[in-house]
């Protein structure tokens, strides 16, 4: 199977996102349609556009990205009881067929402000029961007709959603992404998710990652397709090695004094207060303890100063550098990648010139 290669576009209302200058309009429609058009021109297939309460509606944005590009494709970021999966599917089954079938779906089910938005809270095993019974519900709605499902989370009776999608070469409804890394989560994604995306983990960690995930397949009885694997993670890249080094080194010498509050780090303004504690997020910051660089140029220090997500970890080097390391990693079977950097037009561009050549041959 041949790779993807999708980038990320900050909808946020707070400006100054990872490192970018503080600017009026930083999500503008202007602006971010620049940063989705720029993707279509250097080559990226899409981009991830993130979730959660109190940054504009992801699915708004994506709607609108799509209308004002030609092959773009959205990954959009939704969460269960943000969402019921009825007007997911409903919703995303619209958007699939007015832009020819160019909608990928992220599951989220991190927590997040839920009382804000009038959901509940539950555990982590209810959490993840009601994902995978999402999961379930709305990939059943996308391929059949007159579905009833009667859960312990979600019910519906004789639903039908309009317009029906159009099972296209490679792919019978839009792909649903999901992560994780909780046990819970690890047997939701073997059981019902198209492709399991991971952060920034050395490459020995996300094999056994892989390993695992297969194993879990077969022992939950899979049903669907074999599950695909994903990177999300920040690619730092200059012209040269030493030059990648030095300004990421300066970039990790900024946060620091912006942040000294050591590992960990306050989160950045406007961010989930929830995922420092987020099993996956714990991962990548006790990363630090392992040391500074792993594998051949696995940076970690951006996690002690208030990196976090596919921020705490960072790919450093040229363009060489860099594409050997995705390499090795799509060698291990990862095959859907998620990269991005700030300044992110300037690095739309840089990285689509000088990086993505070198990872298609």
């Amino acid at each position: 199977m041949s790779s993807e290669f999708l980038w990320y576009i900050p909808n946020q209302t707070h400006p100054g996102h990872r490192g970018d200058d503080t600017t009026d309009g930083h999500n503008s429609l202007q602006t971010l349609t620049s940063h989705a058009q720029a993707l279509e021109k250097h080559g990226f297939t899409g981009a991830l556009i993130g979730t959660g309460w109190g940054r504009p509606d992801t699915f708004t944005v994506a709607t609108a990205l799509a209308a004002r590009t030609t092959t773009f494709e959205p990954l959009v970021a939704i969460r269960p009881g943000y969402w019921q999966p009825a007007n997911l599917a409903a919703s995303a089954a619209t958007l699939d067929h007015l832009t020819g079938g160019r909608l990928r779906i992220n599951i989220v089910s991190g927590k997040d402000d839920l009382a804000a938005y009038g959901d509940a809270e539950g555990d982590q095993a209810d959490r993840y029961a009601r994902t995978r019974e999402f999961l379930q519900l709305v990939r059943r709605l996308w391929t059949e007709e007159n579905v009833t499902y009667r859960g312990e989370h979600f019910r519906v009776e004789n639903s039908t959603v309009s317009p029906r999608i159009v099972p296209r070469p490679g792919r019978r409804h839009p792909k649903l992404y999901f992560g994780g890394a909780s046990a819970a989560a690890e047997h939701v994604a073997a059981a019902e998710a198209d492709v399991q995306l991971f952060w920034g983990e050395p490459l020995d960690d996300i094999r056994e990652r892989i390993d695992r995930l297969e194993a879990l397949s077969e022992q939950v009885g899979r049903e669907h397709p074999p599950l695909e694997f994903g990177l999300r993670i920040t690619t730092f890249i200059r012209d040269t090695t030493e030059q990648a080094w030095a300004d990421a080194e300066a970039a990790v010498a900024e946060m620091a004094a912006r942040n000294p509050d050591g590992p960990g780090g306050r989160a950045a303004e406007g961010a989930n207060p929830h995922r420092r504690t987020a099993v996956g997020q714990r991962r990548l910051l006790n990363l630090t303890e392992r040391g500074e660089v792993l594998d051949d140029n696995l940076y970690t220090a951006p996690g002690k100063y208030g990196g976090g997500g596919a921020a705490t970890t960072w790919l450093v080097g040229s363009p060489e550098d860099v594409a050997k390391s995705l390499l090795k990693y799509q060698d291990l079977g990862i095959t859907h990648f998620v990269l991005s950097d700030t300044p992110y037009l300037r690095e739309i561009e840089r990285q689509g010139n000088q990086l993505l050549p070198l990872l298609r041959g």
